[in-house]
């Protein structure tokens, strides 16, 4: 097999911040980045908002981890 051939898994995280979607990605960024090594991305598959009192509540994400196995 080739030095330069890899192969990727992808993994799903949901993240939630009061302060917006962003904020959000880098809040599961940062949570999967503790426990996974070689990430090479992200894509962001849903974005919702949760409401109380008629006022937005939390903003979250639920993105696709990809990251290279070793």
């Amino acid at each position: 097999m080739s030095k330069d051939t890899n192969v990727a898994r992808v993994t799903h995280v949901i993240a939630e911040s009061p302060d917006g979607f962003d904020d959000a990605v880098k809040v599961g960024f940062e949570r999967a980045a503790k426990t996974l090594r070689g990430i090479t991305g992200l894509r962001i598959a849903e974005m919702r908002v949760s409401v109380k009192d008629n006022k937005i509540h939390t903003y979250r994400v639920k993105m696709e981890v990809i990251f290279i196995l070793d």
